[in-house]
């Protein structure tokens, strides 16, 4: 479903009007820190679980090179977006609306950021690899944040793949090929992504309306978002429970996944029943905070699996 009526146009910034005094910390809040470890943790995993084993340095120039990438990606989403990052409460205090960071210091530092870390990438690691990071970062710039979020309330479920591809680019670093097990963990996130984020949304709606941003609780209302987000969840915990059935995980990883999942439908039931007052607000609040929890917990138990097998002592020793 697309829905144009919420469609606003970009106006530019003034970049006269900016201090630019950024610091050094305003340039790492560019690159959204918080965004950017999990990011890493998910690369990380996927670089770790993948057969075979890579040289120590090599597996560090890879997380330092994903993690650039994700920073660059957040430095070129702030860019972009600082005009309705500005009418945002929960972004107003980013650099560039703040004007501490210029718009067009924030695109020469995302920009350096994404060629430096997929040239990196390719010329230390391999190739593919670099391609798939720099097809992360272009997505997430073009076809989510320019394309996808100002025009669509399914920007976040088709945009959310960006966030899904750094296990897969962890794997591809250590192999040089994609198999059917990182696209399981791509599918994990892919479809956690949605009801994590509009369990956000549901009670940011109003922020979302203020900027023309046509999340799905504002063009289709809190309702149809609660029965999403049920749906999704309802979907995403068995195929949370995917890496056990292909191997990938073991039966500590199978009885916690289904634990997990088990609990994150419980949870996105209890958004679906309760619509209105404090109670809706917390129960949404509840379950974004645990579906990080989840997210976590589950590439966790993954890695604690393999870093106590021999494959991952054998990566950890060469």
């Amino acid at each position: 479903m697309t829905d144009t009526s919420m469609e606003i146009t970009r106006p530019g910034l003034d970049a006269g009007a900016l201090s630019n005094t950024g610091s050094v910390g305003d340039f790492f809040a560019l690159m959204k820190p918080r965004v950017m470890s999990l990011v890493l943790f998910t690369a990380f995993v996927g670089l770790i679980v993948a057969p075979g084993s890579m040289h120590p340095v090599l597996g560090l120039a890879t997380l330092i090179c994903i993690g650039v990438g994700a920073g660059a990606s957040g430095a070129l989403n702030m860019w972009y977006d600082a005009d309705i990052d500005a009418i945002m409460q929960r972004t107003a205090a980013r650099p560039v609306p703040r004007g501490l960071i210029s718009a067009d210091q924030a695109l020469t530092f995302g920009t350096v950021l994404a060629v430096g870390s997929v040239l990196t990438m390719g010329l230390l690691v391999n190739w593919p690899a670099a391609l798939l990071l720099a097809f992360t970062i272009g997505f997430y710039l073009f076809v989510y944040t320019m394309w996808l979020k100002r025009r669509t309330p399914q920007n976040i479920v088709i945009g959310g793949a960006a966030g899904a591809f750094p296990p897969m680019i962890g794997w591809v670093a250590a192999t040089g090929t994609i198999s059917l097990e990182p696209i399981v963990l791509f599918l994990i996130i892919f479809m956690w992504t949605p009801p994590h984020f509009w369990a956000l949304a549901l009670n940011r709606s109003g922020d979302y309306s203020r900027a023309g941003i046509p999340m799905l609780p504002v063009t289709a209302g809190g309702d149809v978002t609660r029965r999403q987000i049920l749906i999704y969840s309802l979907i995403m915990a068995p195929i949370g429970m995917l890496p056990a059935v292909i191997g990938l995980g073991g039966m500590a990883y199978m009885v916690l996944s289904g634990l997990l999942g088990a609990v994150f439908v419980v949870l996105a039931w209890r958004v679906f029943s309760r619509r209105e007052g404090r109670e809706a607000e917390q129960a949404a609040r509840q379950l974004f905070g645990f579906s990080i929890l989840y997210l976590l917990l589950l590439f966790a138990v993954l890695l604690t699996e393999h870093v106590s097998g021999v494959k991952a002592i054998a990566w950890i020793s060469v």
